[in-house]
């Protein structure tokens, strides 16, 4: 078994900063891409920022400058270092991890239970 267990998440003023955090444990070979996600109510899935094993980056425009991923890969653990927050950035943030089971075997993505962000005065 697999499993993504998300961390840090709250309630935070607007222009606040706050760092969410998720740990992938169980039966893992190897790790190749990680990333957040977000949903806010009514509005479909998006993709805030991912990063690949060697620690290339990419960001949604919304989050550029703002947010910031980084990982450590001994941990199998993926952070989102988010600042200069706004309400717009309300949601559930989901992580999520590419990863091998077993050598040679099959990469599947996995994904974490979610964690609410609230940005609010």
């Amino acid at each position: 078994q697999v499993q993504l267990a998300e961390s840090g998440g709250g309630l935070v003023q607007p222009g606040g900063s706050l760092r969410v955090s998720c740990a992938a444990s169980g039966s893992i070979f190897s790790i190749n891409a990680m990333g957040w996600y977000r949903q806010a109510p009514g509005k479909e899935r998006e993709l805030v920022a991912g990063i690949t094993s060697s620690g290339n980056t990419n960001y949604a425009d919304s989050v550029k400058g703002r947010f910031t991923i980084s990982r450590d890969n001994a941990k199998n653990t993926v952070y989102l270092q988010m600042t200069s927050l706004k309400p717009e950035d309300t949601a559930v943030y989901y992580c999520n991890a590419v990863l091998q089971r077993r050598i040679g075997g099959p990469w599947y993505k996995y994904w974490g239970q979610g964690t609410q962000v609230t940005v609010s005065s």
